[in-house]
C-alpha cells in the first residue's frame, strides 16, 4: 500500500526529537483552552454588554454589532496570549508531575531544565505572535472597529480631528544689531481642528528679539502649493518692546510661513493602541519637535511597551513551567485558572507602576518598560533552581 507524501511541516516535525514532541503535544491542548476562555471572558466584560445595550437602547444595528464584535478580536486575543500560556504550561506540567511521569523522566537522566525547553520555545513562538497582532492587526481593527461604530450610530467619523492643537517651534531669532541666537520662535495654538482647516487660531511670533507679533484668526489652512499657512478674518498686533508702541490691523487673509507641524500634531491619534511601532516613533519624533515634552515622554514608554508587552508570554511560560515541574505538583483547571488571574493581577500591577514612573520621567522609558520583565524572568529563573533541586 503506497503511503502518501510528508509535508514539509510533518518532515521538520519529525525531526524534533520525541521528547519535546510528546510535550508539546501535552501543552498545546490547555493552550488552545487558555485562549478561548480568557478571550471569551475579557471581550465579554470589554465589549459585549456595551454593544448589548447600544442594540437596545441606541438602536445600533446587528449586523453592525457582529462586525465591531470581531474587529475588536484581536485587540483581546492579543490579551489572552500571556494569559493562556500561563495557564497553559501550568497545567500541563502540573499534571505530568502529579502523575509521576516527569519523576519517570528524572530517573532516566532528563534534567529539570531539559523538561522546560518546550515550553519555553512555545513561550518564545507566542511572544513572536503577540507582536505580530500587536503592531500589525490590532491597531487597524481598533480603528476600524471605532469608525464603523460611529457610522452605524450615524456619528462622524472621528479622524482629522483634534481639540487644543499646541505647536512650538525652535529656531533662530534676529536682534536689532545683526546678532542671531536660538531660541522659541513660534508658539502656534487652535481651538479645533477638523476637516484639515484650524478654527479660532493664535500665533505669536518671537522670531524677532525686541519685538512681539500676536496673530489672531478665526480660521487657518495649510495651503501646499504656497508652502505657507493661510489665516482668514483676524487681527495682526505687533509690539515694540524697546519703544512701547503697539499697532494693530485688520486682514481678510495672511499668508505666513510656518510649516506644516501643526497640522502632523493635529493629525496624531491619541491613542498608542492604535498605532504600529513605526506611527509611534514618528508621533514620538513630532511631538519632540514641538516641544511637547511630556506626551513625548509618554509615546516613547509606550514605544518600549510594545516590544516589552509580547516577552510577557516568555515570561509566564517560564514562571507557569517553574510552578509545574515540581515534584508532585498537580493543579486542576479551576486552581491553574485561580493561580493564574493571582500571578497575572500582580505582573499587570508591577507593570502599570514601572509605566507610570516612565511616563512621570522617574525612570528611562526602557528601564520602566523592561523592568517588569527582567524581574519576571529572574523569579522564573529562582523558582526552576528550587524545582532543579
Amino acid at each position: 500500500m503506497s503511503t502518501l507524501p510528508l509535508t514539509w511541516v510533518q518532515r521538520h516535525w519529525r525531526r524534533i526529537p520525541l521528547l519535546d514532541r510528546w510535550l508539546v503535544g501535552e501543552l498545546i491542548g490547555p493552550l488552545l483552552f487558555g485562549i478561548a476562555a480568557f478571550t471569551a471572558v475579557s471581550l465579554s466584560v470589554g465589549v459585549v454588554f456595551e454593544l448589548v445595550r447600544r442594540v437596545a437602547e441606541s438602536g445600533l444595528p446587528l449586523w453592525a454589532a457582529v462586525q465591531v464584535l470581531m474587529l475588536n478580536l484581536p485587540a483581546f486575543l492579543v490579551l489572552a496570549f500571556p494569559m493562556a500560556t500561563l495557564m497553559a504550561t501550568l497545567l500541563a506540567y502540573s499534571r505530568l508531575s502529579g502523575n509521576s511521569e516527569l519523576t519517570a523522566l528524572r530517573s532516566v537522566g532528563v534534567s529539570t531544565w531539559r523538561m522546560v525547553v518546550p515550553a519555553l520555545c512555545l513561550a518564545l513562538l507566542m511572544s513572536l505572535l503577540t507582536f505580530v497582532f500587536n503592531d500589525v492587526i490590532v491597531p487597524r481593527a481598533n480603528l476600524a472597529a471605532a469608525n464603523t461604530l460611529n457610522r452605524a450610530l450615524g456619528q462622524a467619523i472621528a479622524t482629522e480631528t483634534a481639540d487644543d492643537t499646541l505647536y512650538s517651534r525652535f529656531g533662530d531669532l534676529s536682534g536689532p544689531d545683526g546678532r542671531v541666537e536660538q531660541g522659541l520662535s513660534q508658539l502656534f495654538y487652535a481651538r479645533r481642528f477638523e476637516g484639515g482647516e484650524m478654527k479660532d487660531v493664535t500665533l505669536i511670533d518671537f522670531s524677532r528679539i525686541g519685538q512681539r507679533q500676536m496673530l489672531m484668526a478665526k480660521t487657518g489652512v495649510w495651503n501646499p502649493a504656497m508652502a505657507m499657512w493661510e489665516f482668514r478674518n483676524g487681527r495682526l498686533i505687533s509690539v515694540d518692546e524697546n519703544g512701547g508702541q503697539t499697532t494693530s490691523a485688520n486682514f481678510d487673509r495672511y499668508l505666513y510661513p510656518l510649516g506644516q507641524g501643526p497640522v502632523d500634531v493635529a493629525s496624531l491619534p491619541t491613542d498608542a493602541n492604535q498605532m504600529t511601532v513605526a506611527q509611534a516613533r514618528r508621533a514620538e519624533r513630532l511631538l519632540s519637535e514641538a516641544n511637547n515634552l511630556k506626551e513625548a515622554r509618554r509615546l516613547r514608554v509606550r514605544i518600549q511597551e510594545k516590544f516589552a508587552f509580547p516577552a510577557i508570554c516568555l515570561v509566564f511560560g517560564l514562571l507557569g513551567s517553574s510552578l509545574g515541574v515540581r515534584p508532585n505538583s498537580r493543579t486542576s483547571r479551576s486552581q491553574g485558572f485561580g493561580i493564574s488571574v493571582l500571578l497575572i493581577f500582580g505582573y499587570y500591577l508591577m507593570s502599570f507602576i514601572f509605566s507610570s514612573l516612565g511616563v512621570k520621567g522617574t525612570l528611562w522609558p526602557l528601564v520602566s518598560a523592561w523592568m517588569p520583565v527582567l524581574i519576571g524572568l529572574g523569579a522564573g529563573t529562582w523558582l526552576l533552581r528550587q524545582a532543579s533541586r
